[in-house]
């Protein structure tokens, strides 16, 4: 059977060369970083060059780069390590849950939390964010694309209200990274968040960006590793992997790939449309990623048609992989307004780089079928009783 995978919001398979890149650091050289002979030293030249790769990724110094396990370690360590009981954080409701269960816990030590909604298109708005900002706001944390919907947020523009305000700022760019262009220097946050396995590299490491003289207190001590920042021996094979996927994905940014990939995306989402009634895309006419749309079909349930395109082939989602099990529709959907039957009537189709025409060809001629086919097995909505003088006076005998 054809398998296509349109599930690259919830990860991607390693690119051949991070593979090569990676095969010497398990078995050859597997010093470690720390060690003073000739082991360690080249354990730590490979951690080096990979971090001048991210300080290029991200337009900052290579002192600037820590490595850490992923998106939920940088998230956490972000609200952790910068917020004290008594402070205010503002976020958004359509956060990733690294971020929202974060600031849950720290509500219990006395750190208290406004939660932005999105305009319906999946938008924040900025001002939206300067109308929350209260004496003892000490963070604000959004993200750079959303991972259910796509939809990249104004971060500049929330960068400047950090910045005149005087509030640290943190961006979760783990599906933006690769998709959206990063320039921290322009977006002016003081840390950011990547994850590994969103863009090419293994599972198990990211990165974030921490602006020279934020004050931002480690979630792991112990060693010296990261310039205190982040104790622990190196992952020296997942970091030199994680550099080989940043170069990918920056060769990406600038040779086109990303426009080809919108263009199948659209056409995705046009013959959908085009050959479904009673579907619609949610989060449509406003900036997105490249890769991902998010379309509803009403008079079924979403995990029915996860289910029923697997059968063919096809593999998407119905929201966040880290949710997968859940029955509670999507809180990024119900935010921006859809009610739940909506909501969970929603699939993510994330397309990854090398998508071909093939692949949407044969989406376009697999899915129609399917969603008819739920649709008749869907029970009839319950009719609307006829209220009328006369049907009423007829029930009544």
């Amino acid at each position: 059977m054809r398998r296509v995978y349109m599930d690259a919001n919830a990860t991607t398979p390693l690119l051949p060369e991070v593979m090569e890149a990676m095969r010497p650091y398990w078995m050859e050289h597997f010093g470690n970083a720390s060690s003073i002979h000739q082991h360690g030293q080249r354990a730590r030249t490979a951690v080096d060059q990979a971090r001048d790769v991210l300080a290029e990724f991200f337009g900052c110094h290579p002192a600037e780069v820590v490595f850490t396990s992923g998106g939920t370690e940088g998230d956490n360590t972000a609200l952790f390590g910068l917020l004290h009981p008594g402070d205010h954080l503002i976020t958004t409701s359509i956060e990733h849950s690294a971020v929202l269960a974060a600031a849950d816990r720290l509500a219990r030590d006395g750190v208290s939390t406004t939660r932005v909604d999105p305009q319906p298109n999946g938008l924040i708005d900025p001002m939206d964010i300067l109308r929350a900002i209260r004496p003892e706001t000490r963070l604000i944390s959004v993200m750079l694309a959303n991972n259910e919907t796509g939809v990249v947020q104004p971060v500049e523009e929330i960068g400047r209200i950090a910045a005149q305000t005087g509030v640290f700022f943190h961006i979760d760019a783990v599906q933006g990274a690769g998709k959206v262009p990063i320039d921290v220097q322009k977006i002016g946050c003081h840390v950011l968040t990547i994850s590994g396995h969103k863009m090419h590299a293994p599972k198990g490491v990211g990165a974030m960006y921490v602006r020279k003289g934020t004050p931002l207190d480690p979630m792991f001590v112990g060693g010296s590793h990261e310039r205190r920042r982040r104790a622990g021996t190196e992952n020296v094979p997942a970091i030199v992997g994680l550099a080989k996927a940043t170069e990918a994905a920056m060769h990406s940014l600038d040779s086109g790939v990303l426009h080809r990939l919108a263009g199948l995306r659209d056409r995705l989402e046009a013959g959908i449309l085009e050959q479904i009634p009673g579907t619609g895309v949610n989060g449509a006419g406003v900036p997105r990623a490249a890769n991902t749309t998010n379309i509803w079909f009403d008079q079924l349930e979403g995990e029915a048609l996860v289910i029923a395109l697997d059968l063919k082939g096809i593999s998407v989602s119905g929201g966040s992989a880290c949710h997968s099990g859940a029955t509670e529709p999507s809180h990024v959907l119900m935010a921006m307004g859809l009610d739940k039957t909506r909501a969970r009537a929603s699939l993510r189709f994330s397309l990854l780089k090398t998508a071909t025409d093939a692949d949407i060809d044969y989406v376009l001629d697999v899915l129609p079928a399917a969603v008819e086919r739920l649709r008749e097995l869907a029970p009839a909505p319950d009719p609307i009783p006829d209220t009328s003088v006369p049907a009423l006076a007829e029930a009544a005998g």
